[in-house]
């Protein structure tokens, strides 16, 4: 692991916490995400997008502050990358 791997780990944490957090104040200034509107409607459209997008940050921040994206990310192409 090293520095640059942590630094960015640790932004992305901070990203998604608050992007998860001020859901409120990204919909006030950012406004509201017509494709999450039209597939999230019923369970609360935009904010929940952007809560969605900021839990995907958190997670990804995670695996990245902890040496682990690398395997992560040849788990997920695994199936791409198998007929090579």
């Amino acid at each position: 692991m090293t520095i640059v791997s942590f630094l960015i780990g640790l932004i992305m944490i901070a990203a998604g916490l608050s992007l998860t957090v001020k859901t409120e104040w990204f919909m006030n200034n950012f406004g509201r995400i017509a494709w999450f509107e039209e597939k999230l409607s019923s369970e609360g459209g935009s904010r929940l997008g952007y809560k969605l997008v900021g839990f995907a940050f958190l997670l990804l921040g995670i695996i990245t502050l902890t040496g682990n994206i690398n395997n992560f990310m040849a788990w997920i192409l695994s199936p791409f990358l198998r007929y090579r």
